[in-house]
């Protein structure tokens, strides 16, 4: 009942036009374990049509290895950026949420108020 409740509460939203018209032909996954590190693929996976980022891996100051593209970052709401200006505008931001903390997290969001 209190995730229906929660999800009556969201605005629906499609996604971006952008992502929207792309035939996502090249997408790439690239994790936060610290394997690219050294690499040197940064300009290769730049060239994706869709790089979706998981958790919080820092991208600033390694993007000779892991590039500068993030088309979707996915991450528990714990790992979610502090301040509005972590969200890159032209990204999708995408909260994965399975632990009961993580719906009283979405609903503090939603609402305006504080955990």
């Amino acid at each position: 009942d209190k995730l229906k409740d929660l999800l009556e509460l969201l605005p629906e939203h499609d996604l971006p036009e952008d992502l929207k018209s792309k035939h996502c032909k090249r997408c790439v996954v690239v994790g936060s374990g610290g394997i690219l590190h050294g690499s040197g693929l940064g300009h290769l996976l730049n060239q994706f049509d869709i790089v979706i980022r998981l958790n919080d891996a820092p991208v600033q100051g390694y993007t000779d290895h892991v590039g500068n593209k993030t088309t979707i970052r996915m991450t528990y709401p714990e790992g979610a950026p502090l301040s509005e200006h972590e969200y890159p505008p032209a990204s999708l931001f995408v909260a994965v949420l399975f632990k009961r903390a993580d719906f009283n997290w979405l609903q503090a969001m939603v609402k305006n108020e504080t955990l």
